[in-house]
């Protein structure tokens, strides 16, 4: 069974990725920090995971950095409405080649099924 992580720190974001994929094949799992998603990255293997970049604490460029220091191939999405805000550091992270897609918010669900489905295939 595929497994999908999302990590932020919107509970309504969390629970509409959940509605989203509940009746999919896919088992999804979330985490409100970037602290608390590492650490389920670290503990449990994930096909693709989902990351907010605007997030207090740890953003998701940092949160990025910190999954590819121990996982180099997971599908990693970076998702957002603040890229240009981030556009420096995000340029700066392709730079040294942490491979993540982004995707801008908003979301729809036909949308992230398509997304994380094409993205599987692509992985295979």
């Amino acid at each position: 069974m595929n497994k999908l992580l999302v990590i932020d720190d919107d509970s309504a974001i969390r629970k509409s990725f959940m509605l989203t994929f509940e009746n999919s094949g896919f088992k999804i799992e979330t985490a409100s920090s970037g602290m608390e998603g590492i650490e389920m990255a670290k503990a449990s293997g994930y096909n693709i995971i989902f990351i907010d970049l605007k997030m207090p604490g740890m953003n998701g460029i940092e949160t990025l950095d910190s999954i590819r220091r121990f996982n180099k191939d997971v599908i990693i999405y970076i998702f957002t409405a603040f890229h240009k805000e981030f556009l420096l550091e995000l340029q700066e992270a392709a730079a040294r080649e942490l491979k993540f897609e982004i995707v801008h918010k908003p979301l729809y669900s036909e949308q992230l099924l398509e997304l994380v489905q094409n993205a599987l295939l692509k992985n295979i």
